[in-house]
């Protein structure tokens, strides 16, 4: 999308009628939320066009940017009614068409949501509650709990303990990518990753009712591979493709769902000095590219979730405004996974090591999901269904 169009802001109005009742607002019908669509990257004339014909619809935009005949970044906003006038108009206009067509693009993503994730063995539902990932790593060093799982039948145990706490899927890793941790060769990562996969795949068949997804934690083809060979649903992409040139045809082969992370950097650079002019668009236009990639690979684009990676390349404040701005993201029309558990950024300059970073991981975990995240990844499966259940009550009115 040459304009990275986004919905940077919709302001939340009660769409079932008693919902509306409880805050007294008259029960009629209504177009509903008014929303801002930002554009960059836009040549002047387009820009004052966009301005000109939103402005004819009723609704409110304006241009930025434009000095010396920079592009511009445009903001638009209005409601449904505003949109839909603006869009017929603009998509007849040769000079505003392709602008017109990305909105409507977003628009239409942002309102008919994946319901679905297809796996290997079955069917993940999407939007009735928020879908639990369980961490298995079995690494000597991951930040939290390396060398807890090395064992296979520690690892075991741990996968299904974390079934009948409530996972839905459990996310198996055999190379820490902590800041400054350095690359682990294929050889070694398949030798702690396939044979924990293969007794976690049947202890998991064996279980009597609650039988969570298999995701493989990788960057390497060859592991993709091995681990769909084995029974693995699902691939969680660190690198979001950047790693190994390979890698997105692997995943194509296989024929298995897709986890595409932001990151900025590699692991053991990600953490120097990581610098943003506009942080949400900028991981969006990075997840969109990658996404792309991912496609022309043969990756069927309702395979993708998209991960905004917390903790890759960002300072502290880029977290918290990942977590403060996350509804932004679903402009991409993706589902998305957050992974905030224990990472460096909830110690709040305390020196709080991981395993005390609880009550922080929840209170991060309930403001991705109040955020539009479909998917938490956690350490602590059993605290965070409970509170992934609340958030659903109220977000999702589960009476």
């Amino acid at each position: 999308m040459p304009f990275n169009a986004l919905i940077v802001s919709s302001d939340s109005f009660p769409v079932r009628a008693d919902e509306r009742r409880r805050l007294g607002i008259p029960a009629r019908r209504t177009d509903g939320a008014v929303r801002a669509v930002r554009l960059e990257g836009v040549p002047p004339k387009t820009a004052r066009a966009l301005v000109e014909i939103m402005g004819g619809a009723g609704g409110c935009a304006q241009a930025a940017g434009m000095r010396r005949g920079g592009r511009a970044v445009v903001i638009l906003q209005g409601d449904g009614v505003h949109y839909h006038a603006f869009l017929e108009k603009a998509s007849r206009r040769e000079s505003t068409r392709e602008a017109a067509l990305e909105m409507r693009d977003v628009l239409m993503r942002a309102s008919t949501w994946p319901r679905v994730l297809a796996l290997a063995r079955g069917r993940l539902p999407l939007g009735q509650r928020t879908l639990i990932m369980g961490i298995l790593n079995v690494t000597p060093d991951s930040f939290s709990d390396g060398g807890q799982y090395l064992d296979p039948s520690r690892a075991v145990d741990r996968a299904v303990q974390m079934a009948r706490q409530g996972a839905d899927l459990i996310d198996i890793g055999g190379e820490s990518t902590r800041p400054g941790s350095k690359p682990v060769s294929l050889k070694e990562e398949l030798r702690r990753v396939m044979p924990v996969l293969e007794a976690v795949v049947e202890a998991v068949r064996a279980l009597p009712d609650r039988r969570p997804f298999l995701s493989v934690d990788t960057r390497k083809a060859e592991v993709v591979r091995r681990a769909a060979a084995a029974g693995a649903d699902l691939i969680n992409d660190t690198s979001g493709l950047t790693h190994d040139p390979a890698m997105a045809a692997a995943v194509a082969e296989s024929g298995l769902p897709l986890v595409l992370q932001h990151i900025r950097g590699t692991p053991g650079t990600m953490q120097k000095h990581p610098r943003y002019t506009h942080l949400m668009p900028e991981i969006a236009a990075f997840l969109r590219v990658q996404m792309e990639k991912a496609v022309r690979a043969g990756v069927r684009e309702d395979k993708i979730v998209i991960d905004p990676g917390i903790g890759f390349g960002k300072r502290r404040r880029d977290n918290l405004a990942i977590l403060r701005n996350l509804e932004v993201l679903v402009s991409l029309g993706r589902p998305i996974l957050v992974g905030a558990s224990r990472k460096s950024f909830l110690k709040e300059g305390h020196p709080l090591p991981p395993a005390d970073r609880l009550e922080a991981s929840l209170a991060a975990e309930a403001l991705a999901i109040a955020g539009g995240a479909d998917i938490i990844r956690v350490h602590d499966v059993r605290e965070a269904v409970r509170v992934a259940s609340l958030c659903d009550a109220v977000l999702r009115n589960h009476d």
